[in-house]
């Protein structure tokens, strides 16, 4: 067994280091055309494992659910043909480090802390993990660049905003797209604020704020730049005006959320950090457009996610505003992804690698029922394709229909303490098991029928379910394999995007004295786990 682990011989130092791991990346990427454009739900309908080397498809379908899901992370088997070792090694060497960064060494003097149980109220541990991190790295680069004003950019609840007001002393702005989530941010922030009053005593005359919260929905730098600047611009924060554009075209005056007066005062000349954790498609390149174009900005810290909204465009100057490629030296290269490849770019290695037998079966079988739900799609309802029909998380849903039956069956055995116990696997060891086989069918007549429903379409006698079943099942097997395969091209389209993104601040010239893109946190926890942070002079 080998691993690519220690194999990247790229650097990201300067543009040109930068831009030669670019080149390198597209130059690889372009023989696998077919994976970035296709879709695993045309499985079958495409016949997908055709376009697969035939050595590699012999190869690994007979091999164990674990050894196929290591292949995203860059473990191989010596045995392997030396084609698709090079491929999974390659794809490896290509990719940015994901472990979690000693934060330490990277932000020298950084404090993380744990969060109390009444600030980290509602977080997930996945949430809890970002913020503690994010928020102390942000600290530090405050303090670094002397500013105390935090623009959370995609602000969703305010559970960073919060903590970066409450325990980190800091003057935050959330700005979200949603209503609610403003609403919800400021009702949060005054139970949160109660707990605080209480615990600084009169004497220590220590003063915090409440997150001032702008409701706006970022479509241009220029916005958001116009948010950032009247920030310092405010002569009353007790009173501030910052305006927002609706769809409707009136100009709205944003809520801040309380009476409290925040610590900054508008004759300090504050500058501005933008902050985005996991900033939806375009919203992460906004800020760092802005962040480029707004002297109060003095710091960036950009966290993405959700590749498969980026705009993307071309090398023409009307693609400027697109979220890829942004920089000058990408567009050069003139490389187009998809949004199936883009889509393709916010998968987790980390998390497949992670998922051990049991629940990686049931993974694959998900894949195999959706694939063989879309003959069902293609033979009875064909207009309906054409539509590319989204049926939602239904892999959620019928996981949780299976383990609620194996509880209630075996209620007080040890299948409490492992719900995948015994579980029928959706995905095929053998194709002679006829018992499994069964229960494989019975569970994909389950899932078309809940699909047709999501879709608002009617189940008929007429649908031959078994036919379409009895067609697909003889190829389920090599579902896994091509999965995985393609998987693995996640992290390197990733970095491909996030490389785009530092080589444009790099492409700014002496503006800039430090820029860095690192993993913040536990890749398991938090896939989207690399942040892009950028200082001004």
């Amino acid at each position: 067994m080998g691993t690519g682990d220690d194999a990247c011989k790229y650097s990201c130092r300067t543009p040109s280091d930068t831009l030669e791991w670019i080149h390198a990346i597209i130059d690889f990427l372009r023989p696998y055309r077919f994976f970035l454009d296709a879709h695993v739900v045309n499985f079958f309908k495409d016949r997908l494992w055709e376009t697969v080397d035939e050595e590699w498809i012999d190869c690994l379908r007979k091999e164990p659910v674990e050894k196929i899901l290591q292949i995203p992370s860059g473990v191989v088997q010596d045995y392997w043909p030396a084609s698709l070792k090079e491929y999974v090694l390659t794809l490896r060497s290509l990719s940015l480090p994901r472990d979690q960064a000693d934060l330490q060494e990277v932000f020298p003097g950084v404090r993380v802390a744990t969060l109390n149980n009444v600030i980290s109220q509602g977080m997930n541990p996945k949430k809890k993990h970002e913020i503690e991190a994010l928020a102390a790295v942000i600290g530090s680069i405050s303090r670094k660049v002397g500013a105390n004003t935090i623009v959370d950019v995609g602000s969703g609840q305010g559970y960073l905003a919060q903590v970066l007001s409450f325990e980190h002393e800091l003057s935050v702005v959330a700005v979200d797209a949603s209503p609610h989530h403003g609403s919800v941010t400021d009702a949060r922030a005054k139970r949160i604020e109660k707990y605080y009053a209480a615990k600084v005593s009169r004497s220590e005359n220590k003063g915090f704020g409440m997150p001032r919260t702008v409701t706006c929905q970022v479509l241009s730098p220029a916005m958001l730049k116009d948010v950032s600047s009247s920030l310092v611009q405010l002569d009353d924060l007790e009173n501030p005006t910052i305006f927002r554009e609706q769809t409707d075209g009136k100009v709205m005056k944003g809520n801040h959320g309380s009476e409290t007066p925040s610590p900054l005062k508008a004759n300090d000349k504050s500058s501005l950090i933008l902050a985005g954790l996991h900033a939806c498609g375009d919203l992460s390149v906004t800020m760092l457009r802005t962040f480029m174009e707004c002297d109060e900005v003095k710091a960036v810290v950009s966290i993405g996610c959700c590749y498969n909204l980026l705009s993307e465009g071309g090398s023409n100057e009307t693609d400027n505003q697109c979220g890829f490629p942004v920089s000058r030296g990408a567009k050069s290269a003139s490389f187009y992804l998809g949004k199936n490849a883009r889509d393709l770019a916010c998968q987790s290695p980390e998390r497949c690698r992670a998922l051990g037998e049991a629940a990686g079966l049931h993974n694959l079988g998900l894949h195999v029922f959706r694939a063989a739900f879309q003959m069902v799609l293609l033979e009875y309802f064909p207009e309906v394709i054409s539509r590319s029909p989204t049926i939602g998380r239904q892999g959620k849903a019928l996981r949780r229909q299976l383990n609620r039956r194996i509880l209630e069956s075996n209620a007080g055995s040890t299948l409490a303490e492992n719900p995948f116990h015994d579980e029928p696997s959706a995905y095929p060891e053998t194709l002679n098991e006829e018992s499994r086989s069964v229960d494989r069918y019975s569970t994909f007549v389950k899932f078309c029928k809940s699909g047709l429903a999501r879709l608002g379409l009617h189940d008929s006698q007429h649908i031959k379910y078994s036919r379409v079943w009895k067609e697909t099942e003889e190829y389920s097997e090599l579902v896994g394999p091509y999965w995985t395969l393609r998987v693995a091209l996640g992290p390197v389209l990733e970095t491909l995007l996030l490389l785009d993104r530092l080589l444009f601040l790099q492409e700014q010239g002496n503006a800039l004295t430090h820029t860095v893109i690192v993993p913040l946190f536990d890749p398991v926890l938090s896939p989207r786990n690399v942040a892009l942070i950028a200082e001004k002079v």
